[in-house]
């Protein structure tokens, strides 16, 4: 324990004494952290009120915040709380911790399980951030604020303050999921195409001059006949990218939260569509060269299924009105087109 300046015998001791309730809050906040992290909700037996929720959550968040603020002063000058003021301290915390995961434990998977789990990472950062700070004081020695202990404070602060941006139901919280789908194939499809853009050896910027040289082989090139073969696996890329910017779209303008038939389904869509950008991630890495034509051929595959998943699902959804078939059939057609011209093109390779 190395709470206090090494001085008088009282004031080890009651540096000593006043770990304890520390200690013992360190041991509790981790418990109740956990216990989020792999927790189920409690079942909302009458009718839950996400409004009343969210109120009820802020307010949470909010003296969880002010508990640590409180306790961060106490211990960043001489001199140290007395162990009377230790356990007082522990106490309220732990009681804001206590209620603040007991809210959490109010939302119901009935009003989404993509919107809980965001509730639910938000809530465990801030136990993360609380016990952080508590190890902190616990261990540092108590001469003036350290550098550690204004990070943990400003940790709880900044894990608080995330949730005025949260989103507030389902469809709120897959449009923020189905966002961040987007940017990661629109990243993968920019990559590819500056690549491809550049004459050099694509791998020429992360090798040395050196390497450069023991490199003037064909292997590091695409040859004619890749570049033809990259042209269809692009169009599957740029397939995903519409597939996702379409349902964007359709959940943006009918996904509906008012019962937990069509929240579920909110759910279901944001799941299938969490498997699109790894699928392209994999095709992307299997073009650069030395390509391997098998490999395309596997991931290409492997891609189209997951988009025709997809669409499969978006067909029968709430959020598929009869204009949006349109779109869902233009998307299956180009998936087979390119599909077929891939599989053609390695054919008359082979």
């Amino acid at each position: 324990m190395k709470l206090c300046v090494h001085g008088a015998m009282s004031a080890d001791n009651s540096c000593a004494d006043v770990s304890v309730p520390l200690r013992n809050l360190l041991n509790s906040v981790q418990c109740v952290r956990d216990r989020v992290k792999d927790g189920e909700s409690n079942e909302s037996n009458g009718v839950f009120n996400l409004s009343n929720f969210w109120d009820t959550l802020t307010q949470a968040v909010k003296a969880a915040s002010q508990e640590a603020t409180k306790l961060s002063l106490a211990f960043s000058k001489p001199p140290l709380p007395t162990q009377e003021d230790g356990e007082k301290f522990a106490e309220s915390i732990h009681k804001s911790v206590l209620t603040l995961s007991t809210v959490y434990y109010w939302l119901p998977k009935s009003d989404g399980i993509t919107l809980r789990r965001l509730v639910r990472d938000a809530t465990a950062e801030v136990l993360d951030g609380i016990v952080q700070l508590v190890d902190v004081i616990v261990s540092s020695p108590l001469q003036s604020l350290s550098q550690e202990q204004l990070q943990s404070t400003g940790g709880v602060w900044s894990a608080c303050d995330q949730f005025a941006h949260l989103p507030r139901d389902n469809r709120e919280a897959v449009l923020g999921v189905l966002a961040s789908y987007i940017g990661v194939v629109k990243d993968a499809i920019e990559e590819m195409e500056q690549a491809q853009g550049e004459s050099q050896d694509p791998f020429s910027d992360v090798l040395d001059d050196e390497d450069q040289d023991s490199r003037g082989n064909q292997d590091t090139y695409w040859s004619e006949e890749d570049r033809q073969l990259m042209a269809p696996c692009q169009g599957l890329m740029k397939a995903s990218a519409a597939c996702l910017r379409k349902l964007l779209s359709a959940v943006k303008a009918n996904g509906n939260v008012s019962m937990p038939e069509t929240v579920a389904q909110l759910d279901d869509l944001a799941d299938i569509a969490k498997e699109i950008s790894p699928s392209v991630d994999d095709l992307v890495l299997s073009l650069y060269p030395p390509m391997d034509y098998s490999g395309v051929d596997q991931n290409a595959c492997k891609l189209t299924l997951v988009l025709k998943k997809v669409l499969d699902i978006i067909r029968v959804s709430h959020v598929c009105l009869e204009a949006d078939l349109n779109w869902v059939q233009f998307l299956n057609g180009a998936l087979d087109h390119n599909l077929q011209k891939i599989k053609a093109l390695i054919q008359g390779s082979s």
